[in-house]
Protein backbone atom coordinates (compact mmCIF):
# COMPACT_ATOMS: atom_id res chain seq x y z
CA UNK A 1 0.00 0.00 0.00
CA UNK A 2 1.11 3.09 -0.92
CA UNK A 3 0.90 5.91 2.01
CA UNK A 4 -0.83 9.60 0.80
CA UNK A 5 -0.09 12.68 2.72
CA UNK A 6 -2.52 15.01 0.77
CA UNK A 7 -2.15 18.52 0.55
CA UNK A 8 -5.12 21.06 0.92
CA UNK A 9 -4.63 23.02 -2.80
CA UNK A 10 -7.18 25.08 -3.83
CA UNK A 11 -8.94 24.44 -7.47
CA UNK A 12 -8.29 26.22 -10.53
CA UNK A 13 -10.16 26.52 -13.77
CA UNK A 14 -9.24 26.00 -17.11
CA UNK A 15 -10.54 28.42 -19.38
CA UNK A 16 -10.26 29.76 -23.14
CA UNK A 17 -9.55 33.60 -23.75
CA UNK A 18 -9.15 34.77 -27.18
CA UNK A 19 -8.08 31.35 -28.78
CA UNK A 20 -5.78 30.68 -25.46
CA UNK A 21 -5.84 27.62 -23.13
CA UNK A 22 -5.39 29.09 -19.66
CA UNK A 23 -5.52 28.40 -15.57
CA UNK A 24 -7.76 30.72 -14.03
CA UNK A 25 -6.37 31.30 -9.89
CA UNK A 26 -8.62 31.87 -7.45
CA UNK A 27 -8.23 35.50 -7.46
CA UNK A 28 -9.04 35.71 -10.89
CA UNK A 29 -5.51 35.78 -12.72
CA UNK A 30 -4.90 33.48 -15.83
CA UNK A 31 -2.05 31.58 -16.70
CA UNK A 32 -0.60 30.02 -19.66
CA UNK A 33 0.10 26.17 -18.30
CA UNK A 34 3.61 24.81 -18.07
CA UNK A 35 3.19 22.29 -20.98
CA UNK A 36 2.10 25.22 -23.63
CA UNK A 37 5.30 27.15 -22.32
CA UNK A 38 8.02 24.20 -22.96
CA UNK A 39 6.47 22.59 -26.19
CA UNK A 40 7.57 26.44 -27.52
CA UNK A 41 11.10 24.58 -28.49
CA UNK A 42 9.46 21.91 -30.51
CA UNK A 43 7.04 23.76 -32.50
CA UNK A 44 9.60 23.28 -35.29
CA UNK A 45 10.61 20.36 -35.44
CA UNK A 46 6.72 18.97 -35.24
CA UNK A 47 5.63 20.96 -37.99
CA UNK A 48 8.87 18.81 -40.06
CA UNK A 49 7.70 15.43 -38.85
CA UNK A 50 4.42 16.14 -40.12
CA UNK A 51 5.12 17.52 -42.85
CA UNK A 52 7.64 14.98 -43.80
CA UNK A 53 5.07 11.93 -43.01
CA UNK A 54 1.83 13.31 -44.40
CA UNK A 55 -1.07 15.14 -42.06
CA UNK A 56 -3.68 11.54 -42.16
CA UNK A 57 -0.21 9.54 -40.91
CA UNK A 58 1.04 12.14 -38.21
CA UNK A 59 -2.70 12.33 -37.15
CA UNK A 60 -2.47 8.31 -36.99
CA UNK A 61 0.71 8.20 -35.20
CA UNK A 62 -0.40 10.99 -32.37
CA UNK A 63 -3.16 9.62 -31.87
CA UNK A 64 -2.45 6.05 -30.73
CA UNK A 65 0.32 7.72 -29.04
CA UNK A 66 -2.25 9.64 -26.91
CA UNK A 67 -4.36 7.02 -26.21
CA UNK A 68 -1.56 4.61 -25.22
CA UNK A 69 0.15 7.60 -22.78
CA UNK A 70 -3.79 8.30 -21.22
CA UNK A 71 -4.10 4.49 -20.47
CA UNK A 72 -0.94 4.34 -18.80
CA UNK A 73 -1.21 7.51 -16.83
CA UNK A 74 -4.25 6.62 -15.78
CA UNK A 75 -3.02 3.13 -14.70
CA UNK A 76 -0.28 4.94 -12.68
CA UNK A 77 -2.63 6.52 -10.73
CA UNK A 78 -4.80 4.21 -9.80
CA UNK A 79 -1.86 2.15 -8.62
CA UNK A 80 -0.56 5.02 -6.65
CA UNK A 81 -4.26 5.35 -4.97
CA UNK A 82 -4.51 1.32 -3.96
CA UNK A 83 -7.06 0.70 -6.62
CA UNK A 84 -7.63 -2.47 -8.60
CA UNK A 85 -6.50 -2.32 -12.10
CA UNK A 86 -7.80 -2.79 -15.19
CA UNK A 87 -5.31 -3.51 -17.76
CA UNK A 88 -5.98 -2.89 -21.22
CA UNK A 89 -4.93 -6.21 -23.40
CA UNK A 90 -2.59 -3.94 -25.57
CA UNK A 91 -0.79 -2.84 -22.18
CA UNK A 92 -0.69 -5.93 -20.82
CA UNK A 93 3.09 -6.63 -21.72
CA UNK A 94 4.55 -2.45 -21.46
CA UNK A 95 2.81 -2.15 -17.78
CA UNK A 96 4.33 -5.41 -16.70
CA UNK A 97 7.70 -3.80 -17.01
CA UNK A 98 6.90 -0.32 -15.98
CA UNK A 99 4.96 -1.67 -13.16
CA UNK A 100 7.83 -2.55 -10.85
CA UNK A 101 9.36 1.03 -10.46
CA UNK A 102 6.30 2.38 -9.34
CA UNK A 103 7.01 0.87 -6.03
CA UNK A 104 9.49 3.60 -5.33
CA UNK A 105 7.06 5.59 -4.73
CA UNK A 106 5.37 6.47 -1.53
CA UNK A 107 4.24 9.42 0.80
CA UNK A 108 2.41 10.99 -1.69
CA UNK A 109 1.92 14.81 -1.52
CA UNK A 110 0.35 15.39 -4.93
CA UNK A 111 -1.47 13.68 -7.70
CA UNK A 112 -3.17 15.39 -10.52
CA UNK A 113 -2.81 17.88 -8.61
CA UNK A 114 -3.25 21.71 -10.26
CA UNK A 115 -0.64 24.27 -9.02
CA UNK A 116 0.22 27.59 -10.50
CA UNK A 117 2.59 30.31 -9.39
CA UNK A 118 2.35 34.32 -9.30
CA UNK A 119 5.62 34.93 -9.63
CA UNK A 120 5.92 32.85 -12.62
CA UNK A 121 2.89 33.87 -14.04
CA UNK A 122 2.34 30.21 -14.66
CA UNK A 123 0.01 27.02 -13.62
CA UNK A 124 -0.68 23.36 -14.96
CA UNK A 125 -1.16 20.18 -13.40
CA UNK A 126 1.38 18.20 -12.02
CA UNK A 127 1.46 13.80 -12.18
CA UNK A 128 2.56 13.29 -8.83
CA UNK A 129 5.01 14.60 -6.03
CA UNK A 130 6.15 12.28 -3.61
CA UNK A 131 8.99 10.24 -2.09
CA UNK A 132 10.73 8.52 -5.03
CA UNK A 133 13.32 6.29 -2.92
CA UNK A 134 12.90 8.38 0.26
CA UNK A 135 13.80 11.84 -1.56
CA UNK A 136 10.77 14.50 -1.86
CA UNK A 137 10.94 14.46 -5.87
CA UNK A 138 8.30 15.79 -8.47
CA UNK A 139 7.49 12.70 -10.82
CA UNK A 140 6.45 12.38 -13.85
CA UNK A 141 4.90 9.46 -16.06
CA UNK A 142 5.45 9.45 -19.76
CA UNK A 143 5.66 6.75 -22.80
CA UNK A 144 7.38 6.34 -25.63
CA UNK A 145 8.16 4.24 -28.67
CA UNK A 146 11.66 3.97 -28.39
CA UNK A 147 14.54 4.82 -25.84
CA UNK A 148 15.12 8.31 -25.25
CA UNK A 149 18.60 10.24 -25.08
CA UNK A 150 18.14 12.67 -21.81
CA UNK A 151 19.10 15.82 -24.58
CA UNK A 152 16.12 15.03 -26.17
CA UNK A 153 14.19 15.21 -23.08
CA UNK A 154 15.37 18.73 -21.43
CA UNK A 155 11.90 19.90 -21.55
CA UNK A 156 10.04 17.50 -18.89
CA UNK A 157 13.13 18.61 -16.76
CA UNK A 158 12.11 22.06 -17.24
CA UNK A 159 8.47 21.34 -17.09
CA UNK A 160 9.15 18.92 -13.21
CA UNK A 161 11.16 22.10 -12.05
CA UNK A 162 8.27 24.36 -12.49
CA UNK A 163 6.03 22.19 -10.91
CA UNK A 164 8.40 22.46 -7.71
CA UNK A 165 8.74 26.11 -7.70
CA UNK A 166 4.79 26.02 -7.46
CA UNK A 167 4.39 23.78 -4.49
CA UNK A 168 7.34 25.66 -2.94
CA UNK A 169 5.51 28.87 -3.60
CA UNK A 170 2.14 27.40 -2.28
CA UNK A 171 2.59 25.54 0.33
CA UNK A 172 6.76 26.21 1.23
CA UNK A 173 7.76 22.47 0.16
CA UNK A 174 10.57 22.73 -2.63
CA UNK A 175 10.76 19.11 -3.76
CA UNK A 176 14.72 18.38 -4.09
CA UNK A 177 14.44 15.92 -7.00
CA UNK A 178 13.07 15.09 -10.56
CA UNK A 179 12.72 11.33 -11.70
CA UNK A 180 10.92 10.97 -15.14
CA UNK A 181 9.78 7.53 -15.61
CA UNK A 182 8.94 6.31 -19.06
CA UNK A 183 7.21 3.17 -20.36
CA UNK A 184 8.89 2.23 -23.62
CA UNK A 185 7.34 -0.03 -25.76
CA UNK A 186 9.54 -3.00 -26.47
CA UNK A 187 12.27 -1.90 -23.99
CA UNK A 188 12.33 -1.78 -20.11
CA UNK A 189 11.24 1.44 -19.03
CA UNK A 190 13.60 4.12 -18.35
CA UNK A 191 14.38 6.25 -15.45
CA UNK A 192 15.80 9.92 -15.30
CA UNK A 193 16.41 12.01 -12.18
CA UNK A 194 17.79 14.95 -11.69
CA UNK A 195 18.34 17.58 -9.31
CA UNK A 196 15.92 20.37 -9.36
CA UNK A 197 17.65 23.21 -8.72
CA UNK A 198 19.96 22.38 -11.70
CA UNK A 199 16.49 23.07 -13.61
CA UNK A 200 15.18 25.98 -12.36
CA UNK A 201 17.11 28.98 -14.23
CA UNK A 202 16.52 26.54 -17.44
CA UNK A 203 12.74 27.18 -16.49
CA UNK A 204 12.89 30.37 -15.74
CA UNK A 205 14.49 31.35 -19.06
CA UNK A 206 12.16 29.32 -20.96
CA UNK A 207 9.07 31.25 -19.53
CA UNK A 208 10.44 34.46 -20.19
CA UNK A 209 11.38 33.29 -24.02
CA UNK A 210 7.35 31.99 -24.06
CA UNK A 211 6.82 35.45 -22.94
CA UNK A 212 8.87 37.20 -25.39
CA UNK A 213 7.94 35.46 -28.00
CA UNK A 214 4.15 35.21 -26.92
CA UNK A 215 3.17 37.96 -25.37
CA UNK A 216 1.79 36.46 -22.43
Amino acid sequence: MINHIPLELPSLKRVTLDGKRLYETPNGNKYPSVTTITSLGSEDSIKAWRKRVGEVEANKISSRASGRGTRIHSLCEDYINNKELNVDVFDVDLWKKFNPILDDIDNVYCLESMLYSHKLELAGTTDCIADYKGTLSVIDFKTSGKLKNKDWISNYFIQCACYAMMLGEMVGILPKQIVILIAVDDEEPQIFIENTFDWIPFAIDARQEFRVKKGY
